[in-house]
C-alpha cells in the first residue's frame, strides 16, 4: 500500500512525463522531474527539477539516492538501463520493471521476446550490423522494407526503402538516428494494413488487467501525426488484440499502462511495438475518456482502484509540428483554434524548434470520427508558431 504524499521522480521529462506529473499532483504527490536539459516540458510543472546524463549510470544512479523516491517512472528510451536494476535491488520501485523498460526500449529484444518466445504473430524480419548485411537481410523480405535503428524514439532514423540502391541511405540515416551505442537496425516487411492501433494495456496490482477502447492511428516517417479513439474493429480483431496485449504485457509483469501497438490486416492482427508507458497516441484520452491515460497510469502505479473507463462517442488528435529550428517560440491563433465546442489545444512549452518537433496537439471530441478528426485539424492549422533563430 502506497503512503501518501508519495514521490513520483519521472525519468524523461517531455509532453507525456508533463502530463503524468499533471496527475501524480493532482493525487497529492510530490514530482521529481529529470531530463538532460533544464527546462523540458515536465519541469516546468514540477516540484523539483534536476538535469543529469540520462545515459550516464554513476549520475542516474546518483540522483535516485539522493531523493530515495516511492517510485520511479521512466518516461523515454534513452537511459541507462542497467542502472535501474540495480535500483531494484536497493528497494526502489521501477515502473513497470527495470527488465520492462531494458526489454522495450531495443527493438531487437521485444521483437525477439514477441516473436520466438511468446510466438506472437509480428511482420517478417531480420537485423543487421552493416550497408552490407542490410543488403542481405532486405532482399528475401520483398519491396518495399521498413528499415528501423533497435535503439530510437518517435519514428526517428526510420526509413521505407523500395528498391536495393536507398537501402545505403536507410543505414546512414538509422546510424544518424539511432540512440546509445547500437550499431544495429531492424529491416522488416512493409505490411500494407487496413488500420494501425494502439491498445491502452493497465496491469493493476492485484495482477489484473484492464484495456481501454482501442485507438486508431496515421504516422508519417515513423511518427504519430493524429489519432482516434475508439478505433473500429471487429469482436474478433479486438479479442485477438486484447489477448497478445496481456501475454506481452504479462510477461513484462509490473504495473502501470502500456502502449501496445498493432496491424490490422484483413482479420490478422499483427503485433508491432509496445512502450512501456503512456503513449503518444493516447494524448486523445485527456479529452476522450473519464480518465486519460496518465491517471490510469498514475492509479496503477499507486494501487488505487480504477472502477470504470468510460469514452465518448467519438474523439480524435491532430499534432502541431515546427517547420523549421529555432531557439524561441511563440504561437497565435488560438482564440480560431479554440472556437468550436469540444476542442483543447495543448501547448507543450517547448523552448528549441526543429523540423517535425511535436509542440503540442490539438484534440476534439464529435458525434462521429469524421466530424471529431475536422474538428481537431482546424484546431490544429489555426495555431500559428512564430520561430526565431
Amino acid at each position: 500500500m502506497t503512503t501518501f504524499p508519495a514521490t513520483v521522480m519521472l525519468l524523461g521529462s517531455g509532453e507525456l512525463g508533463k502530463e503524468v506529473a499533471i496527475a501524480a499532483q493532482r493525487l497529492g504527490c510530490r514530482v521529481i522531474a529529470c531530463d538532460r536539459y533544464a527546462g523540458a516540458p515536465a519541469m516546468q510543472v514540477a516540484d523539483l527539477a534536476e538535469v543529469l546524463p540520462m545515459t550516464k549510470p554513476e549520475a542516474l544512479l546518483d540522483v535516485v539516492r539522493r531523493h530515495r523516491p516511492s517510485v520511479v517512472i521512466p518516461e523515454i528510451e534513452a537511459l541507462a538501463v542497467n542502472a535501474l536494476a540495480e535500483l531494484e535491488d536497493e528497494g526502489i520501485t521501477v515502473i513497470p520493471t527495470a527488465r520492462a523498460t531494458a526489454v522495450t526500449m531495443n527493438r531487437d529484444r521485444i521483437r525477439d521476446l514477441a516473436s520466438a518466445e511468446l510466438e506472437l504473430r509480428t511482420a517478417r524480419f531480420a537485423y543487421a550490423s552493416s550497408a552490407e548485411d542490410l543488403h542481405n537481410a532486405a532482399e528475401p523480405l520483398g519491396w518495399p522494407v521498413v528499415v528501423k535503428p533497435v535503439m530510437s524514439s518517435s519514428g526517428k532514423g526510420q526509413s521505407v526503402v523500395k528498391s536495393t540502391e536507398d537501402l545505403d541511405q536507410a543505414w546512414e540515416a538509422a546510424m544518424a538516428n539511432a540512440r546509445g551505442t547500437s550499431n544495429q537496425v531492424i529491416v522488416e516487411e512493409f505490411l500494407h494494413f487496413d488500420q494501425e492501433i494502439t491498445l491502452l494495456t493497465i496491469r493493476q496490482r492485484d495482477g489484473s488487467t484492464l484495456f481501454c477502447p482501442p485507438i486508431g492511428h496515421e504516422q508519417a516517417n515513423g511518427d504519430y501525426q493524429c489519432s482516434w479513439q475508439p478505433a473500429q474493429l471487429s469482436e474478433e480483431q479486438l479479442h485477438k488484440a486484447q489477448t497478445m496485449a496481456r501475454t506481452v504485457t504479462d510477461n513484462l509483469g509490473g504495473v502501470g499502462l502500456f502502449g501496445v501497438e498493432f496491424f490490422l490486416c484483413g482479420d490478422e492482427v499483427i503485433f508491432s511495438e509496445l512502450s512501456p508507458r503512456p503513449h503518444d497516441t493516447g494524448l486523445v484520452t485527456l479529452i476522450s475518456q473519464n480518465l486519460s491515460e496518465f491517471e490510469l497510469h498514475l492509479r496503477a502505479v499507486l494501487g488505487l482502484p480504477i472502477p470504470m473507463i468510460r469514452c465518448a462517442t467519438a474523439a480524435a488528435s491532430r499534432v502541431i509540428l515546427a517547420d523549421r529550428h529555432g531557439s524561441r517560440v511563440s504561437f497565435s491563433g488560438l482564440e480560431s483554434a479554440l472556437s468550436e465546442p469540444d476542442t483543447q489545444v495543448l501547448l507543450f512549452g517547448k523552448e528549441e524548434a526543429r523540423p517535425g518537433r511535436r509542440m503540442g496537439v490539438a484534440l476534439a471530441c464529435g458525434d462521429h470520427r469524421a466530424d471529431a478528426q475536422a474538428k481537431a485539424d482546424h484546431s490544429a492549422a489555426a495555431v500559428t508558431l512564430q520561430i526565431e533563430a
